[in-house]
């Protein structure tokens, strides 16, 4: 059976103190769950906090990169991954994703979480503003939880799998 990949989506440079402590612990929790951990695999933001937390618990970290080469990838991912696709490689992140987690909030994010609800995976979203529930509610696709604590969030994915 294959590994399971949670996806780890958020800021890169916009990413606040908050976001930084929650992905870090998220990192963590995947990482102790045996659970494979995908993100944007840049080294900064949310992807590079995730990817921190996770090795710091001994996990596996996948980083899937915008870039042609791995200059900015994170310290803390194992297995780099060059697309030279940009932004594009958005859509990587998240059909490669068992679950689909957002922690914080960006452009880049959004897109991440617009198409896990196209492909209709499982999405968590971490601390989400009031006013993206309710943006969410709207559309035809079932409204994806919210945790409130990288604990809450993982106890959400557990019956998921």
């Amino acid at each position: 059976m294959a590994n399971t990949i949670i996806g780890v989506m958020g800021p890169g440079e916009g990413a606040t103190q908050q976001n930084i402590s929650d992905a870090t612990e998220l990192g963590k929790l995947i990482a102790e769950k045996e659970w494979v951990l995908l993100t944007g695999g840049r080294n900064v933001g949310v992807m590079n906090a995730a990817s921190k937390g996770a090795q710091q618990a001994g996990g596996l970290i996948v980083g899937i990169l915008p870039s042609e080469n791995r200059d900015n990838s994170s310290p803390y991912v194992d297995i780099p991954i060059c697309t030279g696709m940009g932004g594009a490689r958005n859509n990587i992140n998240v059909l490669s994703s068992d679950v689909v987690v957002a922690c914080g909030m960006g452009a880049g994010t959004t897109t991440e979480i617009m198409l896990a609800i196209k492909a209709q995976k499982p999405l968590l979203l971490l601390n989400a503003k009031q006013s993206l529930m309710e943006y969410l509610e709207v559309l035809p696709y079932p409204s994806p939880k919210q945790a409130t604590s990288p604990a809450q969030l993982i106890s959400f994915i557990t019956p998921i799998l």
